[in-house]
């Protein structure tokens, strides 16, 4: 990584931070490179006095903000107010693909429970359709080698996800395990998500639906830009 991409990372995080956190809040924080970033604002301003508590959506963001001194709340300890996280892929229509630090399920959640979900990206991460990047599939390993044949009926290129120190399957903070799935380009995110959470043994995937979505923040060379609302949400 960059000293510039990072660079952009931490300023469109600032952004969302500074401009969608109140004081007195609760508040959900995301997993991956560029959420770390909206850990380090919301510790500044912690660090400042405001009062702000944090719904960690990982093991990896609860440490974080633990050593930064943020407060903690666990889910549906008390309402959230926003939550912010990046995404791997955002769509024209907002729909995301997420996952790719394995905390799909917890960002999931958290975001759907939050009153406002911002997401926070750089602009390689916009694309017109889902699919250039592999959809994780978290699965409970029990059932794990069924349902990776199940996917593998209609879509053959499915991967369980490794560890890149050891190569040891990768383990969820639930305990499970994520298939990698290429799909190609997804027409439809909403009913692939509703196919593969209807395999038993399939516990969330890391396609978002673009109501979930309130605001996408871009971080750019000129500064960070919020994108207008996609056509189909415009009533």
């Amino acid at each position: 990584m960059t000293d510039q991409a990072d660079e952009l990372k931490r300023a469109v995080s600032f952004a969302a931070v500074d401009r969608y956190v109140r004081a007195g809040t609760c508040i959900g924080l995301g997993t991956g490179t560029t959420a770390r970033w909206a850990i380090v604002r919301v510790g500044e301003r912690v660090a400042r006095g405001e009062s702000i508590v944090v719904v960690p959506t990982s093991g990896a963001t609860e440490r974080e903000c633990r050593e930064l001194g943020i407060p903690l709340a666990a889910l549906g300890e008390r309402e959230i107010d926003v939550a912010i996280d990046g995404a791997d892929e955002v769509a024209a229509d907002w729909s995301l693909t997420k996952g790719g630090g394995g905390a799909l399920f917890r960002e999931k959640a958290v975001a759907l429970a939050a009153g406002t979900f911002v997401v926070v990206v750089t602009p390689e991460k916009l694309v017109a359709r889902l699919g250039a990047f592999a959809t994780p599939v978290e699965v409970v390993p029990f059932t794990l080698r069924i349902v990776a044949r199940a996917i593998e009926a209609a879509h053959p290129e499915v991967r369980v996800r490794r560890r890149g120190d050891d190569g040891a399957p990768f383990v969820t903070d639930n305990g499970n395990a994520i298939l990698d799935c290429s799909f190609g380009p997804i027409d439809d995110p909403l009913a692939l998500d509703v196919s593969l959470r209807a395999i038993h043994g399939v516990v969330a995937t890391g396609l978002f639906p673009s109501a979930l979505t309130s605001a996408v923040l871009v971080a750019e060379s000129g500064g960070v830009r919020a994108l207008g609302e996609p056509h189909a949400r415009r009533t």
